[in-house]
C-alpha cells in the first residue's frame, strides 16, 4: 500500500492509497481507533459502501454505527450537523469516540466539522469517495458548512487522524463527478507543478478510463501538492491560499446557479476567469490560456457558462469569507505550475473574466 505522511507536529497523520477496503481495519488499529465507531456518509453512498464497510471492520472487531443525511450540496447546513451530533449522541460516541467519514467532500466537510464541535472535538478519519475529495477537500483539515448563501461560511480547521484512499470507488461515481473532481486535479498542476500538469496531458485517456495505477499515481501526487501547502500553512495565513486559484469566481459562480453545477465545474469556469486576467495582463501568455483551456475540455469540461447576470456573480463574490478590508484575494498564473497572489484585481477586470467564460 503506498502512503503518504502529512507532517504537522502533533497534528500529523498518514495518507493511505489502495484500491480497497481491506487494509483499512490495520490503519484503524495502528492510530489505536476505539472499537466503537459512526460511520457518517450520505443517501447515495450508503447503498454503495456503507455494509461493506461495516462488515469489512466487523470482522476486525470494529462495532460500526452509520448515520446518512440528504445527498446533495443543500444539505450541507446546520440541520444536518445537529443530525450528525444527535447521532453521535444516540449511539453513546464519548471523548475517545471516532467518526468515520465516508463520501465525497460535502460528507467530510460536515463530518469534519461535526467532530471538531461534539465534545469540543473528537477524532475523525476521512474515507473519501469521489475524485474531488480524493484529490483535495479529504486533505488539509479544513471542515465546515454553507450558510446565508455563502460557501464554506461556517467551519473549523479540524485535522484527521488518517485518510484512506480507495480510487477503486472511483468506478461508481458519474462521469459528471468524475468530471468535476478532475478541477481540482488539474489546478494543483497549473498552481505548481509544471511535470504533473504534463502528466495529465499524456496521460488523459489512461485517467478517463479509471486505470487503477495511474489513478493511485495520480491521487498520491495530488496529495503530495496539497500537503507541501498545508505542511507550511495549515491555517491558511499565506501559501495555502494559492489552493483557491479559480474559486474566488468559481464559488460565487456555484453561488449564482443555486449550486445546479458540481463545485469543480466552477472551478474549472474560475480557472479560465483567472487565467483570462493573468493573460490580459500579460503575465500568461495566449497560448498558455488557450493550453490551460484544451486541458479541461479534454477532460470533459464545459469552460464557457450561460451567465444572464454578471452582476449577480459579482455580488455573490463580495460574500466571499477571503475577502479583506473590503478586497477580494486572486491567484492568478505566472506560468503554468507558478501562481500568485494578489488583491488589485479591479472590478473591470472581474467583469471581463466573467464576460470571458459567458456564452
Amino acid at each position: 500500500m503506498d502512503r503518504l505522511r502529512v507532517d504537522l507536529g502533533l497534528n500529523s497523520y498518514d495518507i493511505c492509497f489502495t484500491d480497497s477496503f481491506d487494509g483499512l481495519a490495520k490503519e484503524l488499529r495502528a492510530i489505536n481507533a476505539p472499537e466503537k465507531l459512526l460511520i457518517v456518509t450520505d443517501s447515495n453512498v450508503e447503498g454503495l459502501y456503507a455494509d461493506e464497510l461495516v462488515k469489512t471492520l466487523e470482522r476486525d472487531g470494529y462495532k460500526s454505527a452509520v448515520y446518512a443525511f440528504p445527498a446533495g450540496e443543500e444539505n450541507k447546513n446546520m440541520e444536518s450537523i445537529l443530525g450528525i451530533c444527535r447521532a453521535c449522541i444516540e449511539n453513546g460516541l464519548d471523548r475517545k469516540s471516532m467518526i468515520l467519514a465516508l463520501g465525497g467532500g460535502v460528507v467530510g466537510d460536515m463530518a469534519g466539522f461535526a467532530a471538531a464541535i461534539y465534545m469540543r472535538g473528537i477524532d475523525f478519519v476521512q474515507i473519501p469517495t469521489t475524485l474531488l475529495s480524493q484529490s483535495d477537500s479529504s486533505v488539509g483539515g479544513k471542515t465546515g458548512i454553507d450558510f446565508m448563501d455563502s460557501k464554506n461560511i461556517l467551519g473549523a480547521f479540524h485535522q484527521p487522524r488518517l485518510v484512506y484512499i480507495n480510487v477503486s470507488t472511483l468506478r461508481t461515481l458519474p462521469e459528471r463527478e468524475f468530471i468535476s473532481g478532475m478541477g481540482e486535479v488539474i489546478k494543483h498542476g497549473v498552481i505548481r507543478d509544471n511535470a504533473f500538469y504534463a502528466f495529465l496531458k499524456e496521460n488523459t485517456a489512461e485517467v478517463r478510463s479509471l486505470d487503477t495505477d495511474v489513478l493511485i499515481k495520480m491521487a498520491k501526487r495530488n496529495c503530495e501538492i496539497k500537503a507541501e501547502v498545508v505542511e507550511q500553512d495549515e491555517k491558511e495565513n499565506g501559501l495555502r491560499a494559492i489552493l483557491n486559484f479559480g474559486h474566488t469566481i468559481g464559488h460565487a459562480v456555484e453561488s449564482s446557479f443555486n449550486f445546479k453545477k458540481t463545485h469543480g465545474e466552477c472551478v474549472g469556469l474560475g480557472m479560465a476567469a483567472a487565467a483570462y486576467i493573468s493573460k490580459e495582463r500579460k503575465m500568461i501568455s495566449e497560448q498558455e490560456l488557450e493550453d490551460i483551456e484544451s486541458v479541461l475540455k479534454e477532460y470533459g469540461f464545459e469552460i464557457r457558462a450561460e451567465i444572464d447576470d454578471p452582476s449577480r456573480v459579482y455580488d455573490f463574490m463580495q460574500k466571499d469569507k477571503k475577502k479583506t478590508a473590503g478586497k477580494l484575494k486572486f491567484v492568478l498564473p505566472l506560468r503554468i505550475g507558478e501562481v500568485m497572489q494578489t488583491r488589485d484585481v479591479t472590478e473591470s477586470e472581474i467583469f471581463a473574466a466573467i464576460g470571458h467564460i459567458s456564452k
